[in-house]
């Protein structure tokens, strides 16, 4: 799954904007190849509850240590902070990466995540329409640019060919991914990016403790060796492998370059550029996972590519 990014506090006097835009990209294309990794992962019959948990908890090591190396203190936080916090984890976190790996799970990976990057275009119509915030018009043209390439992507036309549920878990993944986005600017005020991702990943972890505590984690499914598929199907890796270039490789690197990219490059310049993220998505399923696209859904990905462009830059 795509993966949110968080809005700079402020601007630092020592921007270099083509660092920002490398690490962005980097950690763009590290996503994008993380979406066709969780679909070979999940093909081993690890569910996408299982595989969320464990992205949750490699995330929350990772991000915990990198903030307790740089600044202990920021990860202090006020009681009365906390219920906000496990909203932001439980809501804006646990939930995105679940739906996220439900979709690919039925979806091929680029269209679940092009469904899913619609929830930029969600935030700006909830910041003109309920925050009152002033937002250039071509927000409506976002709105109908990714309505129009949806359409196109699941060919309405004849039916739907894509499979429903998969369409349906995108588009929830979509405006939690509105919600996170929603949460994390109020966040950002008062707290810095990674301590607050920490946290948010700590809540996620509790929140998928309770819901299935880790004592019961199939570590059988985790040291099974499965095929690669597609085009690699005859070279084989274990489980725990795959899942731990999720964590490390999918999360904790990515986040780490789209936090640091926050230095050099406004919020909006890492949400457009990130919008590599899909194609790459699509390009690596096509030619690892022999997953293909019509010219029609093809025209429809790069419509909604244009839609989300236009959603980055209207607030």
């Amino acid at each position: 799954m795509t993966e949110p990014l968080l809005p700079s506090r402020e601007p630092p006097s020592d921007r270099r904007p083509v660092v920002g835009y490398t690490m962005v990209a980097v950690a763009a294309t590290l996503f994008g190849i993380n979406g066709p990794v969780s679909k070979v992962a999940l093909s081993s019959g690890l569910s996408s509850l299982r595989l969320t948990e464990a992205r949750s908890a490699g995330a929350f090591i990772a991000l915990t240590a990198i903030a307790l190396v740089r600044a202990p203190s920021s990860l202090r936080v006020k009681r009365g902070e906390l219920p906000r916090l496990a909203l932001f984890g439980i809501v804006g976190v646990a939930f995105v990466q679940l739906f996220y790996f439900l979709a690919i799970h039925r979806l091929p990976v680029g269209i679940a995540l092009l469904i899913q990057y619609i929830g930029p275009v969600l935030v700006a119509i909830y910041a003109r329409t309920f925050g009152h915030e002033h937002v250039r018009r071509r927000i409506w043209l976002a709105l109908a640019l990714s309505l129009t390439g949806l359409a196109l992507m699941v060919q309405l036309w004849s039916g739907v060919t894509l499979d429903g549920l998969g369409v349906t878990y995108a588009l929830i993944a979509a405006v939690v991914f509105a919600g996170y986005l929603l949460l994390a600017e109020h966040e950002m005020k008062s707290r810095e990016a990674i301590p607050l991702l920490a946290w948010a990943f700590f809540f996620a972890l509790v929140f998928w403790t309770i819901v299935q505590p880790w004592w019961s984690f199939p570590a059988s499914a985790a040291a099974r060796t499965v095929s690669l598929q597609g085009h690699l199907s005859s070279h084989h890796l274990p489980v725990w492998a795959l899942v731990l270039w999720v964590i490390v490789l999918g999360s904790a690197l990515p986040f780490t370059l789209i936090v640091g990219a926050l230095r050099h490059i406004t919020a909006t310049q890492v949400g457009v550029t990130a919008m590599l993220e899909p194609v790459v998505a699509t390009i690596v399923a096509w030619v690892w996972l022999r997953e293909s696209l019509s010219a029609a859904q093809l025209v429809g990905a790069a419509v909604v590519l244009c839609g989300i462009g236009l959603a980055q830059t209207a607030r």
